[in-house]
């Protein structure tokens, strides 16, 4: 796991532009010049932990920097003949390339995002992993190509600051997250999950690589289902357990932190460690009671933290330095916390819960959805502001009703917040699935791609802490995307998982109503800030002018009594970060 940054053009101070993103990888920054070229790598050393596998990597007139863990590569090694000299999941990458060109991404099992520079060519081949676990920015106009993990070290690079991107707020607004390739500032791209780019003579070429949307159903049987996901999710975690360095886990308490840390516990010859966290008031949104009763039982070396109100506001400057970008999902914060403490008891790498829900069905959300879509007939309902008659109108007007868990402000809302005009802000995701098969893939490609990895990796990362996820293993989320509806629905949410984890786990850890990763965000920003929160949107939107002022005060006014939760948090981050930024 680490940082990458590159370009075309030489025209910066090289130390300043690598320091950017120092923090992805303590144990060694270098940077390279190489025809005109600047390739620059922060490495943290999880494989292979000597010297040889520094980079930028150099051989046979091929240059590498490359972010993130290709677990499957010791098979590639045998099963191509590749001739490495390193014992570096990074030299593989060259030799595909030299052995397959542009065509060996499919046969990569991990999280990566790099940039190959081939100098007889003078071209570059990126890539970004199938589900957007690691981070690819990059910047392409007047003839100059920049690209990095972090949007930052591009601005450095640009030597000035994007006017702001005003369809990546709508975006934003609507589901936590710019869709598609936009980023806050005009100019600068993301590279899509699942994408490959190659730059060569000032031309830019942009294509996909691997898709989710058509994923046939052919598993039907149950006992061969159960038997089936059992071996995967094993297969899943093995993979994930890779490492030259000691693993340890995030532990909730809840089912999928504690299934993971299961499985690796009966694998690994040493207590595993496990780490959780906390709140010292609104016990109600804290899980550490439920941690310990699994750790307890599975027997690890646990350690858990409590934050409080103070630590919890001081971090939310530091988060928003490291997203460069507004980030709306308020569980960021103690991740970003929880990170920085495994990272000081000594741990390069983590496995994580992330993506069970989207493949399992775990979001009751999900089966309110799944009533709008076998409403027989829906009956049109007097206008009003809720998420309902938003779902009723689409299921009527026979749109897609869901629309990602991250999504915030619907249509209507937007309508009602902007000044002016706006067009819908839905990315196109074409896909002729069923509903059962569409929350799934709708979550994989908004809410896990764009918002869900970008947090796990920039609150990781900002100290050099590597998170896994075995549950967004592709064979795994491939295996059941393509399970038939009734058996994945059940009679409970995570009804195939379930039946797998009491090989392992107890009733009281499967059985237990799901929180999710909460906190008593809105509680503490109007206890601290009160109307100091309106004051900044009022204030920003004086500048844009782009903002309803009566519909700020609404939304505010409603904020007191716990209403549009998600909507404020989701407004005061965008305002911290433009005031910051432009003002």
């Amino acid at each position: 796991m680490c940082g990458i940054i590159g370009s075309n053009q030489t025209d910066f101070t090289h130390q300043d532009v690598l320091d950017c993103i120092k923090h992805r990888g303590e144990d060694n920054q270098e940077f390279i010049i190489d025809n005109d070229v600047f390739l620059g790598h922060a490495r943290l050393s999880i494989i292979d932990l000597d010297e040889e596998a520094n980079q930028p990597m150099v051989f046979d007139n091929i240059d590498l920097v490359f972010n993130g863990e290709i677990y499957n590569y010791k098979e590639l090694i045998k099963e191509y003949d590749l001739a490495c000299v390193t014992a570096s999941d990074s030299e593989v990458l060259i030799r595909l390339y030299q052995k397959f060109g542009f065509d060996f991404l499919n046969l990569l099992e991990g999280m990566f995002a790099f940039c190959i520079y081939d100098k007889e060519k003078e071209l570059f081949f990126c890539a970004r992993d199938r589900f957007g676990k690691k981070p690819f920015y990059y910047y392409c106009k007047d003839k100059k190509f920049y690209f990095a993990s972090e949007i930052k070290a591009i601005l450095k690079m640009l030597k000035k600051t994007p006017e702001p991107n005003e369809e990546a707020l709508w975006q934003y607004l609507a589901f936590q997250s710019p869709q598609g390739d936009n980023t806050f500032y005009s100019g600068v791209k993301k590279l899509p999950a699942s994408s490959f780019l190659i730059y060569q003579n000032n031309n830019i070429k942009i294509d996909t690589y691997y898709s989710l949307a058509d994923i046939k159903i052919t598993h039907k049987d149950e006992k061969e289902i159960l038997k089936d996901v059992d071996r995967l999710l094993n297969e899943a975690v093995d993979k994930r357990l890779v490492s030259d360095v000691e693993v340890a886990t995030l532990l909730s308490g809840g089912l999928d932190s504690s299934f993971i840390t299961a499985l690796y516990a009966k694998k690994s010859k040493h207590k595993v460690h496990t780490f959780s966290i906390g709140y010292d008031e609104y016990k109600h949104y804290c899980e550490l009671d439920f941690a310990r009763e699994a750790s307890e039982y599975i027997g690890t070396v646990h350690h858990e933290y409590r934050i409080g109100k103070k630590l919890y506001l001081e971090t939310i400057d530091k988060v928003l330095e490291q997203f460069d970008e507004p980030m709306a999902d308020s569980a960021s914060i103690p991740t970003y916390i929880l990170s920085k403490k495994i990272h000081e008891e000594g741990f390069k790498v983590c496995l994580s819960g992330e993506g069970s829900d989207e493949s399992f069905l775990g979001y009751d959300n999900y089966f309110k959805m799944l009533k709008y879509y076998h409403m027989q007939q829906p009956k049109e309902e007097p206008f009003n502001l809720t998420k309902e008659w938003e779902y009723n109108k689409r299921r009527l007007k026979g749109e897609q009703v869901y629309q990602s868990s991250g999504e915030t402000f619907s249509y209507a809302q937007l309508q009602r917040l902007s000044s002016k005009s706006i067009s819908p802000v839905l990315h196109p995701y074409v896909s002729h699935y069923p509903p059962e098969q569409w929350l799934t893939y709708i979550d994989f490609s908004i809410w896990i791609a764009e918002v869900l990895m970008t947090k796990v990796d920039r609150m990781s990362m900002a100290h050099s802490l590597e998170l896994r996820a075995p549950f967004l293993d592709h064979h795994l989320v491939e295996y059941l995307l393509g399970v038939e509806p009734d058996i994945k629905i059940g009679n409970t949410n995570k009804a195939i998982l379930k039946k797998i984890a009491r090989n392992y786990l107890p009733d009281s850890i499967i059985d237990r109503r799901k929180k999710g990763f909460s906190s008593p965000f809105i509680e503490w920003l109007y206890d601290a800030y009160g109307v100091e929160i309106l004051n900044l949107m009022l204030d920003v939107n004086k500048q844009l002018d782009i903002f309803n002022d009566d519909f700020l005060i609404f939304l505010y006014e409603e904020g007191k009594n716990g209403h549009f939760k998600q909507h404020i948090y989701s407004l005061y981050m965008f305002c911290k970060w433009y005031k910051k930024v432009y003002m």
